[in-house]
């Protein structure tokens, strides 16, 4: 979505396929609740189309969501703080500043400080050590964002959610249980293969087994959610099927070429899967039965072409 301001870079973020995924919104949505936020990228892009009344943003990464809460409701004096850590990398050796900085964040855990570490670092790609330390190394080939650039889109993210947000660090669990059927609730949970087990790219994983009780636990209560979840490049799968009995409807969004592939001279494609609820189903009056594999329209043409199975 182009013109959606997005000040935090964020290996993974699903800004590229925030117009996709918003196609299967409903509409008149009282909450949109998002249990693992990361940039927020879906609420940033709901919220500049006006999809929800209000927003619940919530990471356990804390650092991370106190700096979505910092963007919103003190712009001014969050991007003064970037332009001052920026500048400082122009009067120094600028790696060296880079490492100052990643060792004054792993020490005060300030907010101010990761948006300066997550402009800079290789990639955008937040990664933590095994003692949850950000230990991610700078992209020598360039800065980072431009102060004017990063002002402007904090600000644009400001006035888009600010007086209409709600920010925490609590387990997805305990965000979930306050979700009612006036709400739509949206899940990008940590990369499912890993959960259990220590990763590198999250500060914490989740058990896939608690993640589908928490899904079946909503759809007792007839909430209405959307889950990004596994995928597959080419033919290869990454991550296990939610299970059938949950009668989720599940769509594939083409994500784009693969980086990877295309590196060892394959041409493969990367999907990533969509997991829409029988509430949400029930809620955009669609005529079909539940059940995986049926094809559903989006209210607007993405900007990535959907691959429905």
């Amino acid at each position: 979505m182009k013109n959606i301001p997005h000040p935090i870079q964020y290996q993974g973020s699903k800004r590229n396929l925030a117009a996709a995924i918003l196609g299967y919104f409903p509409k008149d949505v009282d909450r949109l609740i998002e249990p693992f936020a990361g940039s927020a990228a879906i609420s940033i892009a709901a919220a500049a189309r006006q999809l929800a009344t209000c927003y619940v943003i919530n990471d356990v990464n804390k650092p991370l969501v106190e700096l979505l809460r910092l963007m919103v409701e003190q712009p001014t004096e969050t991007a003064d703080y970037y332009e001052q850590i920026w500048n400082g990398q122009l009067t120094e050796d600028s790696p060296s500043h880079y490492y100052q900085m990643r060792d004054a964040f792993n020490r005060s855990q300030d907010p101010r400080l990761f948006l300066y570490l997550l402009a800079r670092c290789v990639k955008g790609a937040v990664r933590y050590n095994a003692d949850g330390m950000f230990n991610q190394s700078p992209d020598k080939r360039r800065k980072g964002t431009r102060p004017a650039t990063m002002r402007s889109n904090v600000v644009g993210v400001s006035a888009l959610l600010q007086g209409k947000s709600a920010f925490s660090a609590l387990d997805y669990r305990d965000v979930l249980q306050t979700a009612t059927i006036d709400d739509l609730v949206y899940m990008d949970p940590p990369y499912q293969g890993v959960c259990g087990e220590h990763d590198s790219r999250y500060l914490s994983g989740i058990d896939h087994h608690e993640f589908v009780l928490a899904l079946e636990s909503l759809n007792e209560r007839d909430i209405a959610y959307v889950v990004s979840y596994d995928g597959r490049r080419g033919d290869k799968a990454f991550g296990e099927l939610l299970p059938n009995y949950l009668e989720l409807s599940r769509i594939e969004l083409l994500a784009g070429r693969s980086s990877q592939s295309t590196l060892l001279g394959r041409a493969e494609m990367t999907y990533e899967s969509l997991y829409l609820s029988p509430a949400l189903v029930q809620k955009r009056v669609l005529p079909a039965s539940r059940g995986h594999a049926f094809p559903m329209h989006p209210h607007y043409v993405p900007e990535v072409n959907a691959h429905y199975v």
